[in-house]
């Protein structure tokens, strides 16, 4: 069992010391710095690593993580190892007690700058589903899904931390029966749950990423939602696939689970044998990930998708990227795809559960399809901890604002 926190609160919290998640924080009138989260605390990394004569304290008085993801996994390992120790040894907490804060009363910002920005759709759920909508004349996959994981390049500067509105984007779209396109606001704004992970040590141009290798570049996830405006995409998608549906916002959650906090959720994928995959993305031992997601609007938990039925692996999706020559650098960000499971119950896009609007579902007691002006959306995300509980991702929130 891990040691429990003195920090009142704490101990066997979603944000205990098995947890210590990471993320950037500001008062009024003082500039940004790092901090971890523990129990309904900030502890402010700069101050405690100053008075403690840490080696690596200037990593932490900085208004983005970039510079401590960067320090790779030794520098990420020990520094674990000191926070957990400041806080569960009781002689340490006149040195610790200074620096903390009640989260409520900070205001979180982007944990760290993303260079580049690629979403996956690694969920056989969710891509058969969306194939079945589709194309309910044809095979559900396409025939390279199970031979590869799909991704597309996204817009790294309209990504956003958790909190921020989401203002309904406009553009083309065109139904079936209209002759042409017309220019307005999305009518079919969605969701996508997703899990998101964040390099920290980059790679060199020309060179791959292992799937063995993928601890050494990745530090951490964050939750993540892929707001979608399903008509803009439905126009635009062929021949190059997403574009303006997908542009307009990303939100990502305020704090970032380290990998290390994840080591009880590592989990056997579903089965990779019919196709078998190529060697580049062979994994060995567990390689998904336990993790459950809830799904809600406006106070209603609608969904619960498990991400632990990814087809692909986090690993696979790292590998791939990089299998051309392509290099990450600190801060890229993957996106999962939207996590979807088997049961209709378990679909982490509102297209699904409505299925593309002809099956409404009930959200606080009407029936709903897509999402309305004023719709709040809030993700959720648990984990097996390391301590024997459960830990508590950072969560994602999101508000619609009317199309200016």
């Amino acid at each position: 069992m891990t040691a429990q926190s003195w920090v009142e609160g704490a101990a066997g919290s979603g944000f205990d010391v098995d947890h210590l998640p990471y993320g950037v924080f500001a008062r009024s009138g003082e500039h940004p710095r790092v901090a971890v989260r523990i129990g309904d605390q900030v502890l402010d990394l700069s101050i405690v690593a100053a008075a403690d004569m840490v080696d690596t304290h200037a990593l932490f008085d900085q208004p983005t993580l970039n510079p401590f993801l960067a320090a790779g996994p030794r520098v990420w390992d020990s520094t674990r190892a000191w926070i957990t120790g400041l806080l569960t040894d009781e002689t340490e907490r006149d040195l610790v007690e200074p620096a903390l804060s009640p989260v409520d009363s900070v205001r979180m910002l982007m944990p760290f700058i993303i260079g580049d920005y690629v979403d996956f759709y690694a969920s056989e759920h969710h891509a058969s589903n969306v194939g079945r909508m589709f194309r309910p004349d044809q095979e559900p996959l396409l025939p390279n899904w199970k031979h590869l994981p799909v991704g597309y390049h996204g817009r790294s500067g309209t990504i956003v931390v958790s909190g921020t509105d989401v203002v309904r984007p406009s553009g083309q779209r065109k139904a079936p029966t209209d002759e042409r396109p017309t220019y307005g606001p999305s009518q079919r704004l969605d969701i996508e749950a997703e899990l998101g992970f964040v390099v920290g040590v980059p790679s060199a141009m020309g060179e791959r990423v292992a799937t063995a290798d993928f601890a050494q570049h990745t530090f951490g996830v964050v939750g993540l939602n892929d707001w979608s405006a399903r008509d803009l995409q439905a126009w635009e998608y062929v021949p190059l696939g997403p574009f303006l549906g997908k542009s307009f916002a990303t939100s990502i959650s305020a704090w970032v689970t380290p990998l290390a906090a994840l080591d009880a959720a590592w989990t056997e994928l579903p089965g990779q044998d019919d196709p078998e995959v190529l060697e580049y993305l062979r994994v060995d031992g567990p390689a998904g990930l336990d993790i459950e997601i809830e799904v809600v609007l406006d106070g209603e938990v609608v969904a619960r998708p498990p991400f632990r039925t990814m087809y692909w692996s986090p690993a696979q999706m790292l590998a791939h990227t990089t299998v051309n020559g392509a290099s990450v650098r600190t801060g890229d960000l993957w996106g999962s795809g939207t996590v979807s499971g088997p049961e209709p119950g378990q679909r982490g896009s509102l297209l699904e559960l409505c299925w593309g609007g002809k099956e409404p579902f009930t959200a606080g007691g009407r029936d709903r399809t897509f999402l309305e002006d004023g719709d709040e959306v809030v993700l959720r995300y648990t984990a097996p901890g390391t301590g024997g509980g459960r830990i508590s991702l950072g969560e994602v929130t999101g508000r619609i604002l009317p199309a200016h």
